[in-house]
């Protein structure tokens, strides 16, 4: 006999529903838009949100170049790389990104607010960021969304 009147319900692989999604980050605070982005990335608006699967959307980010940074952030931030060679470190702020690779800013924010795990590799491959605003996924059929109404 069942006892409990109520089951919780997991999502796996086979029952997640995967969407497109297109985002305009032109005029964005750049932190404000990339938590929202790993949000929809982790699918933690779904319903049957669950934690160690990728229930997310695949997400797309257009005018990147677009972005806003507040306060002194664009001049004093600073983004650190190693080249693997000794003495190869490398300094870059947010200004010389924006202008050499601006993808780059808007993709290593939202790296930084995804979990340090497998599944983090599998939910940044759903990121999809360009400069302009062209992308090759029209076949997709993405629907577009406003920040201002994702709480």
């Amino acid at each position: 006999m069942d006892t409990l009147s109520y089951k919780t319900v997991s999502a796996n692989k086979a029952t997640v529903n995967k969407e497109w999604v297109v985002i305009d980050a032109s005029n964005e605070v750049l932190g404000r838009l990339s938590t929202k982005v790993a949000n929809i990335l982790r699918g933690k608006y779904k319903v049957n949100y669950t934690q160690h699967v990728d229930c997310g959307d695949n997400v797309i980010i257009i005018n990147a170049e677009k972005i806003r940074l507040t306060g002194k952030k664009l001049t004093d931030k600073v983004y650190v790389r190693h080249t693997g060679f000794p003495g190869g470190q490398r300094f870059a702020t947010p200004k010389e990104m924006l202008r050499k690779r601006p993808i780059a800013v808007i993709e290593h924010a939202v790296k930084g607010m995804l979990p340090k795990n497998k599944l983090a590799s599998a939910l940044y491959r759903n990121l999809y960021v360009y400069a302009g605003t062209e992308h090759p996924h029209e076949a997709q059929k993405p629907k577009v969304i406003n920040l201002s109404s994702i709480k």
